[in-house]
């Protein structure tokens, strides 16, 4: 292990002298007679501990004190005085010196104090190092933990788009409906001024979701091509039900089960499955109405052509305060319709 590095500075040859005699044979001794001399040393060189005679012509002990803290801040510093006074010692404490020690001086009293202020400084070092490890420890592992959270919503993404086709699969006529309408309701929502993420993200997955409780509706029902009885028609309310069912108990879809499940809910009361109304529907459910309006009017079907974006406009103003939310019609008129073209 190298030894320590101490710079003596004094303007008394003999002092210097002693010093450096006593303490070479275990440290690494530079010395100078002055400060300005020793900050040109502390410039080229770095040193563990300084021992400053307060007393010098030029910059005295305590000016060259406080140079030192600011150019080597990690520099040990006793100070040396013929002076034994309580409030320059003080002073020089307050100022950055480990401690002070007073002319004529035991060696055996400086060895002590230095191997103090080392141990101090080695105390000082080692506890910066273990705080410098700790937050890049915290920082390595913050990014894993980012990383791994990225993955796994990379999978809950891809989980949940696979659903999203299988939907579409079951129901040709309308072919990626799924995500159309989910980023029609994502451009409500933020019209709107909602811009929390995990919500968004929950208004997304539920609009593309939304239709997942058919999977639990026969296909008798679901791909009848004539008209359904009034009990078929009953069973095939009951897939927000159902879909609602399905996702609820999922931790990452919890959010987007609420658009799910009051996904055919009208302001005025009338819809279902539990005949919500006005602010009673969950603001995700009544932002979907309008996206889910706005995809079926604007998409092909096979008994007509899509129709142009002025049509759901109208749609829109004639069943405002029934099945909308009039302040979600608004903020529909309030984005251009050269916008909801995807």
């Amino acid at each position: 292990m190298d030894k320590p590095r101490i710079l003596i500075v004094d303007d008394e040859k003999a002092i210097r002298d002693i010093l450096s005699h006593a303490l070479r044979t275990r440290f690494e001794i530079a010395v100078t007679e002055n400060g300005e001399k020793a900050l040109s040393e502390i410039g080229s060189s770095s040193f563990d501990l300084a021992l400053l005679d307060i007393q010098m012509p030029g910059m005295d002990g305590i000016q060259l004190l406080e140079q030192i803290g600011k150019r080597s801040p990690d520099t040990a510093v006793v100070m040396i005085s013929g002076v034994n006074e309580v409030e320059t010692a003080l002073d020089t404490i307050q100022k950055g010196a480990f401690d002070y020690i007073t002319k004529p001086f035991s060696l055996h009293v400086v060895l002590s104090c230095i191997d103090r202020a080392l141990e101090r400084r080695r105390l000082i070092l080692e506890n910066r190092a273990y705080q410098q490890n700790l937050e890049n420890l915290v920082d390595e592992r913050t990014r894993e933990l980012q990383d791994t959270l990225g993955r796994i919503e990379t999978i809950y993404d891809e989980t949940i788009k696979a659903l999203g086709v299988a939907l579409d699969l079951r129901d040709s006529e309308t072919e990626h409906h799924c995500l159309r309408v989910s980023s029609f309701v994502l451009k409500l929502a933020r019209k709107m001024g909602l811009t929390e993420e995990d919500r968004l993200r929950d208004i997304e997955w539920g609009a593309f979701l939304h239709d997942i409780g058919k999977i639990g509706v026969p296909d008798s029902i679901l791909m009848k091509p004539g008209k359904l009885t009034e009990e078929e028609r009953k069973i095939i309310q009951t897939h927000p039900v159902l879909g609602y069912q399905m996702l609820r108990k999922i931790p990452f879809l919890k959010g987007a089960a609420a658009v799910v499940y009051s996904h055919h809910e009208s302001y005025d009361g009338s819809g279902y499955p539990q005949g919500l109304q006005g602010g009673d529907i969950p603001v995700s459910a009544r932002l979907f109405a309008v996206a889910d309006t706005i995809d079926a009017m604007t998409s092909d079907r096979p008994y007509r052509n899509a129709l142009p974006i002025e049509e759901v406009g109208r749609e829109l103003k004639k069943l405002t305060g029934k099945q909308f939310d009039p302040k979600i019609v608004d903020v529909y008129f309030s984005i251009p319709s050269t916008e909801w073209s995807i």
